[in-house]
């Protein structure tokens, strides 16, 4: 049975590749996935890791076939511009959630931006971090947010990620708050918001997330982005969805072997190849015309395939 849309059937089927979304704030990734889906035409759209609604920016979108693609992506290492208001402290460590503590006026206005600079590079390289409670992480089987909005008490443990750099651009004082702009590179995992909310406990005054925006995912940033808005007034004047090909992603994001006829063949069927000697992940092998046919990995004297696309 056709996943498409009856209302669709009579448009041409998208082309199977990757859209690069700058996420508007207030929306969840689940919803520009369905508003994707309406542009495109097709139920078979994606995304490759979710921004809360409050974030904006780098949202990677897969469509059609590149749907099965987004879990071999290796999307590990992710770039943020973010706004740390320090001297209050909330619920779900960022400005949609209630104010659960206030510092005194004066605490805050003794915290040096010597003192936010220290604070951040303790928070920088590799480190053990606290997911914020209200998060997408299960707890027995239900998502952390879920119980915390329920009442429960969830105390999640630590884990270990990569913050690569922690940049302070500049700070911006209030009576009772100082507000610290931020460029973050980290890995995946990282939760943003829990970098405001320790970096505000180690000062002593609490500290939230007021502002997110990422910049960059693996090697997708926003110049490679559109906003829906764009992409909904194409559509509306009848051209295609912009979509970076499969083929073109495939080979951006993984090593790649190209094959012969025979082995093309081979791969096709879903039968392995000879040991290439590209790496343990994934590698992307092309047809001699240039299709992108399959990804592999290699085990042993064999590359197995793990996902064929033909």
């Amino acid at each position: 049975m056709s996943r498409r849309p009856k209302a669709y059937a009579d448009r041409p089927a998208p082309p199977d590749g990757l859209v690069i979304i700058d996420k508007p704030g207030g929306w969840t990734s689940h919803d520009v996935v369905g508003k994707m889906r309406r542009l495109v035409g097709t139920r078979r759209v994606g995304h490759a890791g979710t921004l809360d609604p409050m974030a904006t920016g780098v949202l990677v979108l897969g469509v059609e076939k590149a749907t099965r693609l987004l879990g071999h992506l290796a999307l590990t290492r992710k770039e943020y511009e973010a706004t740390i208001r320090l001297g209050q402290a909330t619920v779900t460590d960022d400005a949609e959630g209630e104010v659960t503590a206030q510092a005194d006026p004066a605490a805050v206005a003794a915290v040096t931006d010597a003192a936010v600079a220290a604070g951040i590079a303790a928070l920088t390289g590799e480190i053990m971090q606290t997911p914020s409670s209200v998060s997408a992480i299960k707890v027995d089987g239900v998502r952390s947010y879920h119980r915390v909005r329920s009442g429960d008490e969830v105390k999640l443990q630590p884990r270990p990620i990569t913050v690569y750099e922690f940049e302070l651009f500049g700070i911006r004082r209030e009576p009772g708050v100082l507000d610290a702009d931020v460029r973050v590179v980290c890995s995946s995992g990282t939760y943003i918001r829990a970098l405001a909310r320790d970096l505000g406990a180690s000062l002593g005054v609490g500290g939230h997330l007021t502002a997110l925006r990422r910049t960059r995912v693996g090697p997708y940033s926003l110049a490679d982005a559109a906003s829906l808005t764009q992409l909904a007034e194409r559509a509306e004047a009848g051209e295609a969805v912009p979509v970076l090909p499969i083929a073109d992603a495939a080979g951006a994001a993984f090593p790649r072997y190209d094959a012969d006829e025979e082995q093309a063949r081979a791969i096709a069927h879903g039968g392995p190849l000879p040991a290439r000697g590209l790496g343990p992940g994934p590698i992307a092998v092309f047809a001699p015309d240039g299709a992108f046919l399959a990804l592999v990995e290699e085990q042993g004297r064999r590359c197995k395939p793990i996902a064929v696309f033909v």
